[in-house]
């Protein structure tokens, strides 16, 4: 009788210790969590930069739109979506991510599995077009979190916006800018900042794309031309011809330069001419004269520091990427208002702010 009690006090304690350590763990677990490092932009972005639906506004400030082709005031834009699904991609925040695909299907996504690249604040789609770029940005997302999270849902979802793209916006063998759903009509360029090789290579690797197809693409990044420093900015698919402009957007180039190093080519000219400006000048503007390899505007884009600090991620270069973030940061607003926020005259777009804050979580994960 002796021996049982204590038999049973024993199985007690150790059934105690375990509940214990269980609810340990599970507070600890909680406990990280909350000590996790929050970014002061994703908390303005939070509370400044969303809508009541829970879409991202593409500006701080309210305004009515006058042109369908420009998004204004608190208009959603697919491409904020994709970087905040990137974002909480890199993050590894599962709770963020599953919002955001709620998002998509509940907004974005169209019964025929076409994304709407904008939307009026309260989510209504008054477009009938899409946006290569930012739909291979979303689907490059997805297949991540479907491989990385073992999600079934998210890998469908990816599988059928990719079927709609290669059904719908193909011309003369490549996918092109956009396809208006309603007039069933689509341009015969494709802008070189849309060719997103993480997410074509990731087709690839699920056979939603032959490889052939996905080697059509990364031939068309391999074989550019450059003008010594910058890249073009259109491809003709008609004539496989590419086209420069003058004044050149630091944001397409650097967009051009982090596929070209995922297609497995470096950018070495545009690396160098970008982290020598940096070096003298201590500043990158948002564009560029091309002709002249000058200055063509005052300001600085958050958005330009972020896409830098990736590419520089991407060529494995964390001294000039860390240089680039301080620069990055002091950009940030002294409002206390807006703390956090990268805002200007009372006023900021939502990729300043989401690029920014992709590049340091991508830095801070690089550290550890």
């Amino acid at each position: 009788m002796h021996n049982a009690l204590l038999t049973n006090k024993k199985k007690l304690l150790v059934t105690g210790l375990s509940i214990l350590t269980v609810s340990s763990l599970a507070y600890l677990a909680v406990f990280a969590e909350r000590l996790s490092p929050v970014s002061p932009t994703e908390t303005f972005i939070r509370q400044y930069m969303t809508n009541p639906n829970g879409t991202l506004a593409t500006y701080l400030q309210e305004a009515r739109s006058t042109n369908e082709d420009i998004a204004a005031g608190r208009e959603a834009l697919s491409e904020s979506l994709g970087v905040w699904m990137q974002y909480a991609w890199v993050k590894g925040d599962r709770q963020l991510f599953a919002d955001s695909f709620r998002l998509l299907r509940t907004f974005f996504l169209s019964p025929q599995n076409r994304i709407y690249w904008k939307l009026s604040p309260d989510g209504q789609p008054h477009v009938t077009t899409n946006a290569l770029g930012d739909d291979l940005r979303i689907v490059d997302a997805l297949w991540k979190a479907a491989d990385g999270w073992e999600n079934e849902e998210y890998a469908k979802a990816a599988e059928a916006v990719t079927q709609s793209l290669f059904a719908s916006s193909i011309q003369h063998g490549y996918l092109v800018d956009f396809y208006d759903f309603a007039k069933k009509e689509s341009p015969q360029t494709l802008s070189l900042v849309y060719v997103d090789m993480s997410a074509l290579k990731r087709m690839a690797d699920h056979n939603k794309i032959d490889a052939d197809v996905y080697q059509r693409y990364r031939d068309l990044l391999m074989n550019m031309p450059n003008d010594g420093i910058f890249y073009p900015k259109i491809f003709h698919v008609e004539n496989q011809m590419y086209s420069y402009v003058d004044s050149v957007n630091l944001i397409d180039q650097l967009i051009v330069a982090i596929n070209l190093a995922e297609a497995g080519r470096t950018p070495r000219e545009l690396a160098a001419f970008l982290k020598k400006e940096f070096a003298q000048q201590h500043q990158l503007p948002g564009r560029y004269d091309r002709a002249s390899r000058t200055a063509a505007v005052s300001y600085e884009s958050p958005a330009v520091y972020g896409l830098a600090i990736l590419l520089a991620l991407k060529l494995d270069d964390p001294q000039w990427a860390n240089q680039l973030q301080d620069r990055m940061v002091q950009l940030r607003s002294n409002d206390s208002r807006f703390l956090g926020g990268y805002v200007f005259q009372e006023d900021t777009h939502a990729f300043d702010n989401l690029v920014p804050l992709l590049a340091e979580e991508a830095l801070r994960t690089y550290k550890d």
